[in-house]
């Protein structure tokens, strides 16, 4: 009988400073947007972080004839890296709702979401203040990167939530559809001078157009669909409900590459583009860039890329969708149905759970070869940079509690919104308590006054 009297002592506003201090649980860092019971979910995460972290160094340290190979490999494999990263992030929102659900107070739930969203968008904001452009530093203060998208996935998933699972993929493949003219028809309006279709551009876009609004957002719209399957194949925890998420995954897998390969949005997705004829360009396509790094070589030509290839694109958002579905039904199968094992896929699966983290300190070393390794030094020092990582990683998590660290921060922050939560829960509870008390007086006195007319 004693205990909720301490919870609710615990939880008045007052002794906030001293609830923060609390010691966070080591588990709870390294998992707060884990699936905690699906291994595969981590180890794409894992997997993804290392390759981002590959397409980055690359970017830096491989020398200016080895170049080409990061155009070309990071063209074709950027369904490893960001795209799979974020879906996989967005994805990951629904255990951190799904799980309280019935049991925690929506506000709680909601507050918490929105307080690591808000962080993660800040820490965002915070490694994109500059950018270099035509050779010239700019101020950005605002962009869409992977973190700061990711922070806004987390709080938009919220609400997407609550639509219908119809609505939902209704509504993202309208925003994969007619994301690039409608991007077109900002990008006009901002050339042609126009204020509100510029400050509308500015949004959708941002001085670094590298994963846009639109239509990047409708990752939220689907992933949350499958998410939701994940959790109910979770819950019943039987090999036939984990079978039948495989099929649902590796199925629609299939048919969102397809329909990005193949079918006309608005141009076959085979049909060669070049930066000149990209509405926008370089400017608005940053990922045409490849292209011009694939051609700086003199062994062969290569006359533009495919469509499907085109970071941003309509072809290219089905194309990146359905190859996260049918990766993580691949891994799926073999890590949770099959229990395939190895101490490999238990440092993908620890690399997943610290990849926010390990994404921002990454760039730490970046200037250490700055365009000076071949490819073979690239990929020996470069696979040895992320294994010092790993083990920078396990040190500070293991030994000084990831005390610091992004993951860290980000629960810490969420119980702010937890405490509110909490806070809100209580005066509406007192509030009924009151409302109450005054019913049952309300009703004593019309009894009295009752008995006296009768009297």
């Amino acid at each position: 009988m004693s205990t909720p009297a301490i919870s609710e002592i615990e939880t008045e506003s007052p002794p906030l400073f001293n609830y923060l201090r609390q010691e966070i649980p080591l588990e709870d860092i390294r998992d707060y947007a884990s699936s905690r019971r699906i291994q595969s979910i981590d180890f794409l995460k894992g997997f993804a972080i290392v390759f981002v972290i590959l397409a980055h160094t690359a970017q830096f340290w491989l020398d200016p004839n080895s170049r080409y190979v990061y155009g070309l490999l990071y063209a074709f494999l950027d369904i490893l890296g960001p795209s799979l990263f974020v879906f996989l992030s967005a994805l990951s929102v629904i255990f951190s709702i799904k799980r309280k659900e019935g049991i925690v107070h929506p506000k709680i739930i909601r507050n918490r979401i929105f307080t690591r969203g808000i962080v993660m968008i800040v820490i965002g904001m915070l490694t994109n203040l500059i950018a270099i452009v035509d050779g010239k530093v700019i101020l950005v203060i605002f962009g869409w990167n992977i973190i700061t998208f990711i922070g806004f996935s987390q709080i938009f998933s919220f609400y997407i939530l609550k639509l219908k699972k119809k609505w939902r993929i209704i509504i993202g493949l309208i925003i994969i559809v007619f994301s690039p003219a409608l991007r077109a028809i900002l990008y006009k309006g901002m050339e042609a001078g126009n204020l509100i279709l510029t400050f509308f551009h500015y949004i959708v876009t941002s001085p670094t157009p590298h994963l846009t609004l639109l239509p990047w957002v409708s990752i939220c719209f689907i992933s949350t669909i499958f998410g939701e399957y994940i959790f109910e194949a979770m819950n019943k925890g039987t090999d036939d409900a984990y079978v039948g998420l495989f099929r649902i995954f590796l199925v629609w897998g299939i048919i969102f590459i397809i329909i990005g390969i193949f079918v006309p949005l608005p141009s076959f997705g085979f049909e060669l583009r070049t930066q000149f004829t990209m509405t926008g360009g370089l400017s608005e396509y940053p990922h045409l860039e490849l292209l011009l790094i694939a051609q700086n070589q003199i062994y062969f030509k290569i006359p533009g890329m495919p469509l499907f290839l085109i970071r941003g694109t309509s072809a290219n958002m089905f194309y990146n969708q359905g190859a996260a579905l049918t990766i993580i039904a691949v891994f799926f199968y073999l890590i949770d149905i099959k229990k395939k094992e190895s101490d490999f896929t238990d440092m993908l699966i620890y690399y997943g759970k610290v990849s926010l983290s390990l994404f921002l300190i990454h760039f730490i070393f970046m200037p250490l070869f700055s365009q000076q390794l071949n490819i073979p030094q690239f990929l020996s020092i470069s696979l040895s940079y992320i294994g010092f990582l790993g083990i920078f990683m396990y040190i500070w998590m293991e030994y000084a509690k990831g005390i610091g660290s992004p993951e860290y921060l980000i629960v810490m922050l969420g119980r702010i919104g937890e405490k509110s939560g909490q806070a809100v829960k209580k005066t509406t509870k007192k509030m009924y308590t009151k409302i109450k008390k005054r019913e049952k007086v309300k009703k004593m006195e019309d009894f009295m006054k009752k008995l006296s007319k009768d009297e």
